[in-house]
């Protein structure tokens, strides 16, 4: 194993109900090398995410090169995700999918804000794989668990920081308190979207 893959940021699962809410980006050092981490509103940070979802539609958006974008939906939104030159096996496995089918994409999360000010969330994608549907559907179920285990530290956070003082003991968890201070929504909106998610597993059509 190489010490790149030694060092490689851990892939969160994250719905794109919430991807797409994380906005807010950030560094842990100066060094012009240092990763950059998406935050994510359950209190997470995430160099990297890895999803499922139905490729639903690639278009070639690029100008004087390819450049490729796709939406993959999951049960609680679109992720958008965007490859060229740089990503090659990336751009060559949209180019060649076929529109829908179900995918597993494995990328780093990136904001641009366009004129009208709105900050928007897409995904620059390391690895894109065919997958069936049994796949999509473990893959729903284990997200649905990692986000309820952000959320549930997010809440026990929360208790001891809004505790009266000498109540508790220090708060400790960095991510929550970044992203109680840069994000409007409250926490429990993404356990509905885990409801959601699980509930359309439920659907005649998924694999049980």
């Amino acid at each position: 194993m190489s010490s790149n893959e030694l060092t490689r940021e851990v892939a969160r699962r994250v719905f794109a109900a919430e991807f797409n809410d994380a906005t807010y980006t950030f560094k842990e050092s100066d060094d012009e090398r240092a990763p950059n981490y998406a935050l994510l509103p359950t209190g997470e940070r995430a160099n990297r995410v890895f999803f499922v979802g139905t490729l639903t539609e690639t278009e070639d958006v690029g100008e004087d090169n390819e450049y490729w974008r796709g939406r993959v939906v999951d049960p609680t939104g679109t992720f958008f995700v965007y490859a060229g030159q740089y990503q090659p096996e990336a751009a060559a496995a949209l180019r060649d999918a076929e529109a829908p089918s179900y995918v597993a994409v494995v990328g780093k999360p990136r904001t641009y804000e366009p004129e009208d000010g709105r900050i928007n969330v897409s995904v620059r994608p390391e690895t894109i794989a065919v997958v069936d549907e049994a796949t999509r559907d473990r893959w729903v179920v284990e997200t649905a668990e990692r986000t309820l285990d952000r959320i549930e530290a997010f809440r026990e956070w929360e208790l001891e920081a809004d505790a009266p003082e000498g109540a508790t003991t220090v708060p400790s968890n960095e991510y929550a308190a970044m992203a109680r201070e840069r994000y409007d929504s409250p926490v429990e909106n993404y356990r509905r979207s885990v409801v959601q998610a699980l509930e359309g597993l439920e659907e005649p059509t998924a694999t049980a």
